[in-house]
């Protein structure tokens, strides 16, 4: 171990074994099934929620793109230094992981994502985006503001704190695989168990909806350059038309579904661009054509890759084209479904009920969007469940990835005190064993 390792080892258990004592011993007070309202409480307070909105509306003033989030970053972290909580940076480029607690086993990771989208927000308000061509259309400037919220309500309780809370705020979710890029600098190092949330506008406010298993699809895109030979659209006999071939291949790649995949196993292929020819009476030298593939099963995700590249291949060559099949590897990686763990989505359940009531926890069915969380399912239990922000008193909201997308901001203390509940409660669970103990009799 070189110095500067030995120097953040040194940092790492000095903060957390000469912290100062906090008292805490109101929650003592409380029943495990009464803490998740009464955080709910305290994050509804104007020293919690204002907080959170005044974090959330400059991030939202400020968007940046996947990887480029070191406004974002550097917010989180003077906000971290505010609260006295530890934390190293950078870890994949522009994120962020805090530690609130004893700063040891056992470890559960609460994720926030941080990055933005390439769109021209057209909301006229206070705290419209200042940077042209770029929005929080997706909530994760939300996301980060109630993980923030969580950490505040968790710092002031670190004391009863069984283990160590992981908070984990990532960069680079929209298409660049940035929790795979978390993972690989080592984020998930010791930790048991992370959880995450989206919000969702078509869900009403104090509500959450998800389900155990696949939640949503693995996704990965595609692009094809198809080159034949361009020529007069009068003497075709003198060409090889790329633009046929590509229309064959289309064809031919929707029947990869229809034919080849088990109706039970739900999958998508779509081609949604094609780019080829300038002019009426010129066939075109080449054509780009390029798309997206989706399922819910990891097998079902590459199995279509595989046949995607093949389709393409072989049908191009049958009209005498050369082509070259791009899957975008390095710079947007196949994601994995989203799947929930069963044991979590059993303990996600209770304690969303203790909060907001059994009514409020609803069952969703499985979405076709993705969400590169699923890399941290793939070595850890992981869940992932949706927030509701719809008001029709507010009028009518619109989906996700839309110019015209609004956040509620009232949704922000049930997701702070629902991640801060279920770290909490986790780490106290697994130091007793009752977590897993009602799964492992309901098996015997």
């Amino acid at each position: 171990m070189n110095l500067l390792k030995w120097a953040s080892l040194f940092l790492y258990l000095s903060f957390f074994l000469t912290r100062p004592s906090f008292s805490s011993s109101i929650l003592s007070s409380y029943e495990p099934n009464e803490i998740p309202k009464y955080f709910l409480d305290l994050a509804k307070k104007s020293a919690v929620l204002d907080w959170m909105v005044n974090i959330r509306r400059h991030i939202h003033e400020n968007p940046e793109l996947g990887f480029e989030e070191f406004e974002t970053s550097r917010l989180i972290r003077s906000k971290l230094d505010e609260l006295g909580v530890f934390y190293k940076y950078p870890v994949a480029v522009t994120g962020v992981l805090g530690f609130i607690g004893t700063g040891k086993a056992p470890f559960v990771a609460l994720r926030a994502d941080m990055d933005a989208l390439p769109i021209q927000e057209l909301v006229e308000w206070e705290h419209k985006s200042k940077v042209p061509g770029k929005m929080h259309a997706c909530g994760h400037d939300a996301h980060v503001a109630m993980l923030l919220g969580a950490a505040k309500i968790l710092q002031e309780y670190r004391d009863e704190l069984k283990g160590t809370v992981v908070l984990v705020f990532q960069p680079g979710e929209e298409g660049c695989g940035g929790a795979k890029k978390m993972v690989e600098a080592g984020a998930l190092e010791n930790v048991e168990a992370i959880f995450g949330l989206h919000v969702r506008s078509d869900l009403p406010l104090g509500q959450v909806n998800t389900r155990s298993g696949s939640v949503l699809a693995g996704v990965g895109f595609f692009e094809a350059v198809i080159a034949g030979k361009g020529g007069h659209a009068a003497i075709p006999h003198h060409s090889v038309d790329p633009i046929l071939a590509a229309s064959n291949v289309i064809v031919s790649l929707q029947h990869i579904v229809s034919r080849e995949a088990d109706p039970l196993d739900s999958q998508v292929v779509t081609v949604a661009k094609f780019q080829g020819g300038k002019a009426f009476n010129v066939i075109p030298d080449s054509v780009t054509i390029g798309g997206t593939f989706r399922a819910f099963v990891r097998e079902s995700l590459y199995k279509l890759r595989q046949r995607i590249e093949e389709v393409i291949v072989s049908q191009a060559a049958v009209q005498r084209c050369n082509t070259t099949v791009n899957f975008f590897d390095s710079e947007t990686p196949v994601t994995p479904p989203t799947i929930n763990n069963e044991d979590l989505h059993d303990y996600f359940t209770k304690v969303a009920a203790d909060m907001l009531g059994p009514q409020n926890v609803k069952e969703m069915a499985p979405l076709m969007g993705s969400e590169d969380f699923a890399f941290y399912q793939e070595l850890i239990p992981g869940y992932m469940f949706f927030l509701g922000l719809k008001n029709e008193t507010l009028g009518p909201t619109v989906p996700e990835h839309n110019p015209k997308y609004t956040v509620n901001e009232e949704a922000f203390p049930y997701g702070a005190a629902l991640h801060a509940s279920l770290a909490l409660r986790y780490l106290s669970e697994q130091q007793t064993g009752t977590l897993w103990r009602e799964r492992s009799h309901d098996e015997l």
